[in-house]
């Protein structure tokens, strides 16, 4: 019996972190040049991790946030290769690429809370809140088509609270 094509993925949640009125939190990938490598925290999932802590983890890890409600996740896995090119660690162990779920969380903090430095090595060294509908334009080209997908299913969030949208 072959095995599951999904298991040539290594397993990533992503994150989508919307401001009260709507617009979403994108940082910008430490190292890379400023017009390139803005991105949704993202991160792999642990043996035997529920996606939703993982989530949640990798939110806190790479930004600070804690202070969020959940809004939304993806139902199931979205996948994207790594570029032939690409000989980071996670491709050197094998991996074609990556399987990811996502989740929307509403930011329910301070922006204060907001830490690129905390307790993980830096992933982003700037960032910024934008409308979802950048996002896409704004990835890696590999990554892009999930990024369609991710916007597509969590558009009904980016208008935000009304009253906030002035």
């Amino acid at each position: 019996m072959p095995a599951d094509p999904l298991d040539a993925y290594r397993p990533n949640v992503g994150v989508v972190l919307f401001h009260p009125d709507g617009r979403v939190w994108l940082g910008h990938r430490h190292g890379l040049p400023p017009d390139e490598g803005w991105q949704f925290p993202q991160g792999g999932v642990d043996a035997g991790e529920a996606l939703e802590a993982a989530a949640r983890r990798e939110l806190a890890e790479e930004t600070g946030v804690r202070s969020v409600s959940l809004l939304a996740r993806t139902p199931g896995w979205m996948t994207y290769d790594y570029p032939p090119a690409m000989k980071g660690s996670k491709a050197a162990r094998g991996w074609k690429g990556q399987k990811q779920v996502w989740f929307a969380f509403r930011f329910e903090g301070r922006e204060s809370e907001i830490d690129l430095a905390g307790e993980h090595e830096v992933e982003f060294d700037a960032w910024r809140w934008a409308d979802l509908a950048e996002a896409p334009a704004l990835i890696v080209g590999f990554k892009r088509d999930v990024y369609v997908q991710v916007a597509a299913a969590f558009a009904g969030f980016a208008g935000g609270e009304p009253a906030q949208r002035a």
